[in-house]
């Protein structure tokens, strides 16, 4: 379970631990929080009061600090995982949906023609279409895209991270999805 660290001003910096929370709420760098408490943890006892510490963590922090990720300055990295979620595991020529081991990286434009290993260049392709495409454009296989690429916001980069997002922290980053996002589809 992990936690998502917001700056003060609400734009996503990363995905943190319970005990990384904990280091943040501890000292003092949360400002606000949203969201369920997803843990809680308990120190020692005060030897005046008797009353045992503790620290409950909610699931959406926002800390202090100069922020880490500037969103218009982010460059989302691109690799299989984050690729087959934004196409939704959809074959971009035949259509059909693959689980991740039947799926590839597919370049529109193939390297050896001079194609980049770029989000607007790359596409999710089953194994079968993938090998029938080859090394030719999809014109010149007369294979024609099913959808366009896309590079995805810094909102969707973070959805497409985590494999296991609580549903009040999936509500929030969805909130915030560009209209054109995929991931909603």
């Amino acid at each position: 379970m992990r936690v998502l660290r917001l700056s003060g001003h609400g734009m996503p910096q990363s995905w943190i631990t319970l005990e990384e929370a904990v280091i943040q709420y501890a000292s003092g760098d949360v400002q606000w929080e949203l969201g369920e408490k997803i843990a809680v943890f308990r120190g020692g006892t005060n030897a005046r009061t008797g009353i045992q510490s503790e620290i409950a963590v909610a699931s959406i922090i926002g800390t202090q600090g100069v922020p880490r990720v500037n969103p218009m300055a982010a460059k989302v990295s691109l690799s299989n995982y984050k690729l087959f979620g934004r196409d939704r595991n959809l074959c971009a020529y035949c259509g059909d949906h693959f689980p991740e081991s039947e799926l590839t990286r597919e370049h529109i434009v193939p390297t050896a023609q001079g194609g980049r290993d770029h989000w607007n260049n790359v596409v999710t392709a089953c194994k079968s279409c993938n090998h029938r495409k080859a090394n030719r454009t999809p014109e010149q296989a007369r294979m024609p895209l099913l959808y366009v690429p896309y590079v995805p916001s810094v909102w969707e980069d973070f959805i497409l991270r985590n494999r296991r997002i609580l549903s009040d922290q999936m509500d929030f980053l969805a909130s915030r999805l560009p209209k054109t996002s995929r991931l909603w589809a």
